[in-house]
């Protein structure tokens, strides 16, 4: 039984025994049995909110989903200056996780860099790129294939698996430079808000 639940045992009218002699018996001090709990009904917008004003953040930690593998080829940026304005000239992947209860899941998407839409995806409990292969075989059988695709330096998309389904399929690699990847789809998607996912599930 718990020490709170003892301190609720206790009888302040009890006609034989003390409060004293009572926090004796059930092994607790007399300090639990009249400690008065001050607690605060608040919700978790607002712990979020007066955290950010006051730059505090919980420390917790999150798997990376774009760490390079030392042995994978990495290959050049194909887009810099190339303006995508059809779908199927480029298309783009990327890795992200999903926290669970128990560890995450991670989640790759296949999209059209022009028209932002969703060709497919999976989900995986592990980093293997075997769920990335996956997703690539199902958006070319679905939409045929582009032109380029381009990722970031992940492990996963680098790996040989990945890469020799694209060459296999004529289909010119180009890999983003470390840090940006991110911030570009992080871009695209405020730009674009109203996306049409092509997908079924």
């Amino acid at each position: 039984m718990s020490h709170g639940r003892r301190a609720e045992k206790v009888d302040p009218k009890h006609s034989e025994l003390s409060i004293v002699r009572q926090c004796e018996l059930l092994m607790i001090s007399r300090s639990l049995y009249y400690y008065d709990p001050q607690g605060y009904n608040i919700g978790r917008k607002r712990i979020r909110r007066l955290m950010r004003k006051m730059g505090i953040s919980a420390i917790y930690q999150t798997p990376r989903t774009s760490k390079p593998h030392p042995e994978h080829k990495i290959y050049p940026y194909l887009l810099r200056n190339v303006s995508i304005t059809r779908p199927d000239h480029a298309w783009c992947a990327d890795i992200t996780y999903i926290p669970m209860r128990r560890g995450f899941l991670f989640l790759v998407a296949i999209m059209d860099w022009a028209s932002r839409s969703v060709l497919a995806w999976r989900l995986s409990n592990s980093m293997d790129p075997s769920f990335c292969v996956e997703a690539l075989e199902e958006a070319i059988a679905r939409y045929g294939k582009p032109e380029i695709f381009n990722t970031d330096q992940g492990s996963q998309l680098t790996s040989y698996e990945f890469t020799r389904m694209l060459q296999d399929h004529g289909i010119a690699i180009s890999m983003d430079g470390k840090g940006r990847y991110g911030q570009r789809l992080h871009r695209a998607a405020v730009a674009l808000p109203q996306v049409r996912v092509r997908v079924s599930v």
